[in-house]
């Protein structure tokens, strides 16, 4: 595979709207996610770049969550929250107030889904197509967060929403070992919340895989704010962390049978 460029600067930029209010925290999430009001009246559920994970869980959300708008599945708008140090100070909770201070600028919003419930594949149907796309898309990213212990699927408006790809991705915590993320299997298929109920994964990668270009990718990575991406010393600049990043995933793309055999593994033990 050769290499692939990065997109110039500031060609891409995710919308930007300033946390007005700090409205309720969302302790189910282990970075302490909260519910937020912006300036333009909209609700966000809020990820900080201040909490346990750092930035890396931020640039997989962005990564991940736009690949996989591109790609016609359902995520919720993501938006760059601007925290204003003077919030913080208001919080009776220490814990928050710690979190805020350390999260001042750019955080990751999430549009805020009113009325969305978890899904729940004991009781709401989902197509066995849908399936099939969500589980190849999530063992392309190496999405090891959509068990049956926590699907992050909401149902809204009687459609299949994806949440929380902050675990995605996770060659990134391991640079050194870039090669290795190409051809690994889906570690996240044994559990993986969908499986069941999918229909043919070659049919879903004969439809998306072609989809995913260098120029996809560059979109979704070019999403990313610098920041985030320098945070990560491995990297010069956050033009030399794109093509990483999109280099790994098209080279899986190239080679799903290194990584999307071993998930029909998985599913026959299940059966």
């Amino acid at each position: 595979m050769g290499t692939v460029e990065a997109p110039p600067a500031g060609a891409f930029a995710l919308r930007r709207v300033g946390v007005t209010r700090y409205v309720l925290p969302l302790r189910e999430g282990g970075s302490l996610p909260a519910l937020v009001e912006a300036d333009d009246l909209g609700m966000y559920v809020v990820k900080f770049r201040g909490a346990g994970q750092g930035p890396k869980a931020l640039v997989a959300e962005v990564i991940v969550g736009e690949l996989g708008r591109r790609l016609g599945l359902r995520v919720p708008e993501l938006v760059v929250a601007d925290l204003d140090a003077d919030l913080a100070p208001a919080e009776p909770d220490q814990e928050v107030q710690d979190l805020l201070r350390g999260s001042v600028g750019d955080n990751l919003g999430m549009d805020y889904l009113p009325g969305s419930l978890g899904l729940d594949v004991a009781v709401d149907r989902i197509e066995a197509e849908e399936a099939a796309r969500i589980v190849w898309f999530d063992a392309l990213v190496q999405n090891v967060d959509r068990s049956w212990r926590n699907p992050n699927l909401l149902r809204w408006h009687r459609e299949v929403w994806l949440i929380d790809h902050g675990a995605c991705l996770y060659f990134h915590h391991n640079w050194s070992r870039q090669s290795a993320p190409a051809t690994s299997p889906y570690p996240g298929a044994a559990d993986h919340v969908l499986l069941p109920v999918a229909g043919p994964l070659p049919a879903a990668h004969a439809e998306l895989a072609p989809a995913v270009t260098a120029g996809l990718l560059a979109e979704a990575t070019g999403l990313v704010p610098d920041a985030w991406l320098t945070s990560d010393e491995q990297f010069e600049s956050a033009a030399a962390a794109r093509r990483a990043y999109t280099q790994v995933l098209m080279d899986r793309v190239a080679a799903p049978h290194t990584w999307l055999d071993a998930v029909e593994v998985q599913r026959a033990a299940r059966v």
